[in-house]
């Protein structure tokens, strides 16, 4: 719907934070994001979940990145005619949370305990009401277009009903089991965690040899945890290997304690790492574990829940820091050690929470059997039913997927899903579904479920499963979920696995669409310690929503790290202002969308904008249908400024003079019209306020995407203009050696003869500062270019002796480069000895230097005698 007219009283400066909030309400109130599955069914469904963030979390640019490219995929969809919908919400973050608020009642000297379950579970929930969610408002400032009619929480009511439902049929179906095994433990927070809870960090510490057994028996093993050499229960060697054949079967006494413990052959040992022994305690090693299950050892655990030492003897007490020298202490005075490196680097495990070292522990816990799941989460992708963007990352998947563990699913918190079992007073265990009631007094388990295993159903609980609402009828599967390569195996795994099985053999998504990480301009990864983070909520402060987009999505490349920095955040600030200025001018000088393009009177200069657009929108959508968002930004951002504002902009002010004035206003709407279009996804804000000043529109939310037309593809007119631009160029850089300033003005004479660019001479001059000679005009110079004569009189432009004398300074620094670089390449030692690249860098030196001397010499011989 029209709104009246085109509004010509832009400001003469675009101040984003005057426009952006004010815009984005409008958006939301006018109902534009909102999806509707009732709606024309001819349209075609275009979806995306949002990755929920953390309830406890604000925006940070790993954030602004992932948004700024879902928004932009959305708010293309949204104009060609999809029916889209992006659906906001975020996690509960179990143990995030609950460290939150336990934080909160320390300061009251309280803890969780102090409240009870029932209680502190409600002070959790008060906590979110007041104060979490904050990183929803910081992406209304991003731009976010999502549905916030359907803002989903991991733990409200409908996702509650469907982790039940899950669990519940996964129960049944026996692929959630209840075992004794060994998972990551939190000694701080008290919990087992993910694997993805787990972050990995190069630590120094030490690697001690100890000697086992004594004579015949002897055997070294190598270890960075002496502590837990008190929990042993054996030594393994590999099979075939000859140093300990004769060992294996034997026994060895472990120093100590003791006890006597076997030496046993697994294939699991790397005979080349250390000594090709190693000590096996399966109760507090992942691997030695396996290697205890596979030769049916004891499992000793030799230390409690907060990491202490619980070993009966002189380290009971003791926590597991201070125990490990006081074990090496003990064995170094029994002449046990055998070697002791320091520093010795390894890479440890902590809680991505509390930064506490994790610890590796036997635990009963809840787990869901993955193999029957994973495998049709490998298969989903391997028959093509789900595309991974950039192929290349589909090994990665694959490597994850086939070999991937049974999954812990509980946590020993009281904030999450409470574990939908109960056991009875005999032992008995029932797990009854989302609509059922629990026998009476039985108790319920008390871990709750792994934040993951909820927001493993984002895809489809999110639009109304276990029901079969319209929702999930129109939108599932989902048409792409753009996510960090870093977090391809713990979630988009989990959300195959859940997806495909829920959903019965449907995939959650068709496209996975992986972006890498944000780093500094230097590819240096973001660390609070290298002093190198951006916040993009100061960038959206000092330079705009759009600006911080812009920045982020020039670097995004599919699979690829995102290198930025803050001077191309400006750049970004400026691009955004030259869009301002040019439609400013247009506005300002008639530009206007009214009717059709007129086939008759275009200029060359019309023809020439009119053909690169199209050619320009079919780039665009290319770049953009590959998730090319870096090469869609570059094409947009040099075809507006180079192209647009700096070439054709500045021809229309001279055809806005004359008879060719209103053809070229409505050429000039026209293609700000679609530029303003194609960059609208992009940076939302600017083009908004701008489209709408420009067409009288109320939005371009959902004005039509701009689709190429090959009637306006014009190589005549092409050719023309790039020799324009051919000439131009080359004159600008021949009064730039002369040391003219750009806006100087100078008398010229041009001689066209039968050059096509003859119908160019008022643009050229207009482009180039040349002023139409006088009586008594004395050219200086003469320069030939593109069939074009152009003859200037600097004489009283420049200071002729200063200027010789700078010419002349070069011409000997460009002499002495060829004298200094032909010596090196005569040398045929040189070109025998030295590096195949470093030789052509020396050729390429001498080509410059001869081609600099020959310009430098004609740029002397047309200066005015003097």
């Amino acid at each position: 719907m029209e709104r009246q007219d085109a509004d010509v009283d832009l400001p003469t400066q675009y101040r984003p934070a005057e426009v952006e909030g004010r815009l984005y309400e409008r958006w939301v109130q006018a109902g534009l994001f909102t999806a509707d599955p009732a709606r024309d069914p001819s349209r075609p469904p275009f979806c995306i979940v949002i990755p929920p963030p953390n309830v406890t979390g604000s925006l940070h640019v790993g954030h602004a990145l992932d948004h700024s490219i879902q928004d932009a995929l959305i708010r293309r969809r949204r104009m060609q005619g999809y029916e889209t919908l992006w659906l906001p919400g975020t996690d509960h973050a179990g143990i995030a949370t609950q460290n939150v608020v336990e934080r909160e009642l320390a300061k009251e000297g309280l803890s969780r305990h102090d409240l009870g379950r029932e209680a502190f579970v409600e002070r959790v929930w008060r906590w979110k009401a007041e104060s979490g969610g904050k990183i929803l408002g910081q992406m209304r400032r991003l731009g976010d277009s999502v549905d916030w009619t359907r803002e989903a929480f991991t733990m409200d009511e409908q996702r509650a009903r469907a982790v039940r439902t899950i669990f519940k049929r996964l129960f049944d179906d026996g692929l959630i089991y209840r075992a004794e095994r060994i998972i990551n433990w939190c000694p701080r927070c008290l919990t087992a965690l993910s694997d993805i809870e787990v972050e990995h960090a190069e630590r120094e510490g030490e690697l001690v040899s100890i000697r086992y057994g004594d004579g015949d028996t002897e055997i070294v093993v190598a270890t960075t945890r002496a502590e837990t050499m008190l929990g042993d229960t054996a030594v393994a060697v590999h099979p075939d290997d000859e140093r300990y054949r004769h060992l294996i079967g034997k026994e060895v006494e472990l120093p100590l304690t003791g006890r006597r413990i076997p030496i046993v052959a697994d294939e699991h040992v790397d005979p080349s790492f250390g000594t090709g022994a190693v000590k096996v305690t399966p109760a507090h090693d992942p691997n030695d574990f396996e290697i205890g299950r596979r030769h049916s050892l004891p499992s000793i655990t030799i230390m409690d829940e907060r990491g202490v030492i619980t070993a009966q003897g002189p380290f009971e007490g003791l926590d597991r820091f201070e125990a490990r020298p006081a074990v090496v202490a003990a064995l170094r005075e029994q002449g046990r050690i055998v070697k002791e490196v320091r520093p010795y680097t390894h890479s440890v495990g902590h809680c991505q929470r509390c930064s506490t070292v994790v610890e590796p522990r036997v635990s009963l816990q809840w787990f869901v059997k993955v193999a029957p799941l994973a495998k049709a989460a490998g298969d989903a992708v391997r028959d093509g039913r789900v595309k991974i963007h950039p192929p290349e990352m589909a090994a990665r998947y694959f490597e994850w997927v086939d070999n991937m563990h049974d999954w812990c699913i509980s946590r020993q918190l009281w904030w999450g899903h409470r574990i939908p079992v109960w056991y009875g007073p005999n032992g008995e265990t029932v797990c009854p579904g989302p609509d059922e009631e629990p026998p009476a007094g039985w108790t319920q388990d008390t871990d709750v479920l792994d934040t993951w295993f909820s927001s493993a159903l984002w895809p489809f609980s999110t639009l109304g499963w276990p029901d079969r609402t319209p929702d999930l009828e129109r939108f599932y599967p989902t048409s792409v979920l753009v996510t960090g390569y870093d977090i391809l195996f713990f979630w988009v795994a989990r959300m195959m696995m859940f997806g495909l099985y829920a959903m019965d053999g449907v995939e959650p998504f068709k496209v996975i669409a992986l972006h890498g990480m944000v780093r500094d301009q230097y590819g240096k990864k973001m660390s609070k310690s290298f002093g190198n983070v951006v916040d993009p909520l100061e960038w959206i402060d000092r330079y705009g929503a759009d600006a911080t987009r812009f920045t982020l999505l020039r670097g995004a490349n599919p699979g690829g790290d995102v290198p930025v920095a803050e001077e191309w955040a400006q750049g970004s600030r400026n691009f955004c202002n030259k869009l301002w200025n040019a439609t400013r001018f247009a506005l300002m000088n008639g530009a206007h969308v009214r009717g059709d393009l007129p086939a008759e009177g275009l200029s060359s200069a019309d023809r020439w904008i009119l053909s690169r657009l199209q050619k320009v929108i079919a780039e665009v959508d290319e770049h953009l249908e590959g998730f090319e968002f870096a090469k869609a930004c570059e094409t947009l951002y040099h075809f507006a400024w180079d192209e647009v504002c700096d070439w054709y902009v500045e021809l229309s002010k001279v055809q806005l003079g004359d008879e060719r004035a209103e053809v070229t206003r409505r050429v000039l709407g026209e293609v700000l019209d679609k530029l303003l279009r194609m960059l609208h996804p992009l940076i939302p804000f600017v083009t908004e306020e701008l489209w709408t000043s420009l067409t009288g529109e109320e939005t371009v939310v959902t004005a039509p995407w701009p689709a190429a037309d090959e009637r306006w593809i014009d190589k005549e007119a092409e050719a023309e203009l790039e020799s324009l631009q051919r000439l131009v160029t080359e004159v600008r850089r021949f009064r730039s050696d002369q040391g003219l300033k750009p806006g100087q003005k100078v008398a010229a004479a041009l001689r066209f003869g039968d050059s096509p660019l003859a119908a160019h001479e008022q643009g050229i001059r207009s482009l180039l500062r040349l002023t139409v000679p006088g009586e008594g005009f004395a050219p200086t110079a003469s320069l030939p270019v593109e069939g074009v004569t152009v003859e200037l009189d600097t004489a009283g432009a420049i200071d002729v002796a200063a200027e010789r004398k700078r010419l002349e300074k070069d011409l000997a620094a460009a002499r002495k480069e060829v004298e200094q670089t032909r010596r090196k390449l005569d040398n045929a030692d040189f070109l025998a000895k030295a590096p195949e690249a470093v030789v052509a860098k020396n050729r390429a030196r001498l080509a410059q230097a001869e081609a600099d001397i020959a310009r430098l010499e004609s740029l002397l011989a047309a200066l005015p005698k003097a």
